[in-house]
């Protein structure tokens, strides 16, 4: 079935509170293991089906916000996952009541017992009313951003559409394109200002409604982290300004050199990798979903089904359209056993990224897909990211049929890419922290939160204001997740790292990195973070042996890497 053929029905939920008393007294009255088991069963269908309807309306509102229907159902939604998730809640307290607890653990083991015990930490009735007005302010963030009608050189464009321009190797033309997003967002930064500060206001709100004196171990508990601590993310970020911010200091350093720029340089010439232009994909969207076929078909049985799949139901919508939310994701459709790719194509190197990354989500929920419980689908999201960016790796030996002659371009900036990220990830954590830590900063103090971090995290870019935004230290307001995932953005760079272990197997065994690599994913979300990659014998991102060595293997294979020939 193509995901245009699948339907879309907008539940009751007085039917649906019923049906939960039905299957929370099924378990309370159950008189056996085996009737504990055909409840917890059919909340398992209940649950899917729930999850399926949402996750569509989600979908089809982010490709067109504009549409009169699903920006309905989405209001629908904001205001109706609060109140499923007080009976999702009593259900999870039966479960955990339940005399048959040691019975369901032989079975399915202790971690869903452990995420519910979890989920019972972050949600009491006091906050439904929070948590819808979290969701229409964070909905409010997503149309503004996919408002954006930014003029340039006589025409209009979004914010992806705008993407190349800002990556042109024409100085004045690069540069007008950063200052004319930049103004767009100095315009508006009222309206940023005003919706941050209540989201952090009203989610301090609940941390302090829950006991916890704040947001911040609230964060963590609806983030999930079951394996790892606050102060494990902070040696983490420690480890970064040790190992990773040198190296990447050296990547801009050489970098600059090669633009014939002084360092450091401003946000516009440190988007430009090199004078030449950055490394583009050839071939059209088309083209380029052929060529990931043609990857995932030869990588291995497993991966070409999976892609097949996709192209054939047309779970992907790629390319960028007016009125369609800015950047991708990947969800699922539960009852279907598929999951679907959004993303917004614009003629650059992300456009790859895009088939390699989501794509990697996909085939992890893919593979996983008929796991019971369905919280065992997906690990959490620290773990789903070494999906997504280690795929991007495995994708290397194919880089020439995306990218033809800019395929050493490629093998650097995407390395390059990997490194630099990681410290602007962090720093984005870092700041999240803070502002929780200080819910009653002004904007302006943020803004100047920000600009700090930016000196120790990012030196090598310049704050000379020259830039409207970008160059007055204020760039943050354009990273969705501080708005709409609270600490989410540290998963990135956790995963990051673990996927540099991956790019460094694969330069030493191909065959072994792929093993590796199933051996992590078949596990879903079976585990916590720490034993999927202990699982697979990977190394963990909160020892400084692993970021000291992966640094130390990337600087090595930059040093070697030949750029000759190439301007």
């Amino acid at each position: 079935m193509k995901f245009s053929e699948i339907p879309y029905v907008r539940p009751n939920l007085d039917e649906l509170k019923e049906q939960y008393e039905a299957v929370i007294g099924r378990l309370k009255n159950a008189a056996s293991y085996e009737e504990a088991r055909e409840a917890f069963l059919l909340n398992e269908v209940l649950e899917s089906r729930i999850d399926t309807q949402s996750s569509i309306a989600h979908i089809r509102h982010t490709i067109d916000t504009r549409d009169a229907f699903y920006d309905g159902e989405a209001h629908f939604w904001n205001a109706a996952g609060p109140r499923l998730q007080e009976y999702m809640q009593r259900w999870e307290d039966t479960l955990l009541d339940s005399p048959f607890r040691a019975e369901f653990e032989a079975e399915y083991g202790k971690l869903m017992f452990v995420k519910a015990e979890m989920d019972r930490k972050t949600f009491a009735p006091e906050i439904i009313e929070d948590l819808q007005r979290e969701n229409e302010l964070v909905q409010e963030y997503e149309k503004l951003l996919a408002s954006a009608q930014i003029p340039f050189e006589g025409g209009v464009y979004t914010l992806s559409q705008l993407t190349p321009c800002k990556n042109d190797p024409d100085d004045s033309r690069r540069l007008a394109a950063w200052k004319a997003e930049g103004q767009w967002y100095k315009e508006r930064q009222g309206q940023f200002d005003d919706l941050y500060d209540r989201l952090v206001r009203l989610r301090d709100g609940m941390g302090r409604k829950l006991g916890y004196g704040g947001y911040t171990t609230l964060g963590y508990y609806r983030m999930g982290r079951n394996c790892y601590t606050k102060e494990d993310v902070e040696r983490f970020r420690l480890a970064v300004q040790k190992y990773l911010v040198p190296v990447a200091a050296s990547i801009y350093q050489e970098q600059a050199r090669r633009l014939g720029k002084e360092y450091p340089m401003n946000f516009a010439d440190n988007a430009l990798h090199f004078r030449s232009g950055n490394p583009r994909p050839q071939g059209t969207p088309d083209e380029i979903l052929a060529q990931g076929l043609k990857f995932y078909e030869e990588l291995s049985p497993e991966t070409g089904e999976f892609f097949r799949m996709m192209t054939d139901c047309r779970l992907l919508d790629v390319l960028s359209t007016e009125g369609k939310r800015s950047g991708g994701y990947c969800t699922s459709i539960r009852d279907y056993g598929v999951p679907f790719i959004f993303a917004n194509f614009n003629g650059t190197q992300h456009d790859v990224e895009v088939v390699t990354h989501e794509a990697g989500h996909a085939f992890a929920y893919y593979l996983n897909r008929n796991r019971v419980p369905g919280s065992y689908i997906w690990p959490g999201m620290e773990g789903c990211e070494v999906h997504s960016m280690s795929m991007e790796f495995m994708s290397w030996p194919w880089a020439e049929g995306f990218f033809g002659p800019d395929t050493r371009k490629f093998y650097y900036s995407h390395l390059t890419g990997a490194l630099t990220f990681i410290p602007y990830g962090t720093m984005v954590d870092h700041f999240q922290h803070v502002v929780y830590e200080k819910p009653e900063m002004t904007p302006a103090q943020r803004h100047g939160v920000w600009r700090e971090l930016l000196g120790v995290y990012m030196p090598w870019m310049k704050l000379d204001g020259e830039i409207p935004f970008y160059g007055e230290g204020e760039g943050w307001q354009r990273q969705h997740h501080i708005y709409s995932n609270p600490f989410y953005y540290i998963d990135y760079c956790l995963a990051q790292t673990v996927s540099l272990q991956f790019w460094a197997l694969l330069k030493e065994d191909r065959k072994k990195a792929w093993e590796r690599y199933m051996a992590y994913a078949v596990q879903g979300g079976s585990k916590t973070f720490t034993e999927l990659l202990a699982g697979a014998g990977l190394e963990s991102p909160f020892d400084e042996s692993c970021l000291r060595g992966v640094c130390g293997k990337a600087k090595e294979w930059l040093e070697n890497y030949s750029l000759d020939g190439i301007q």
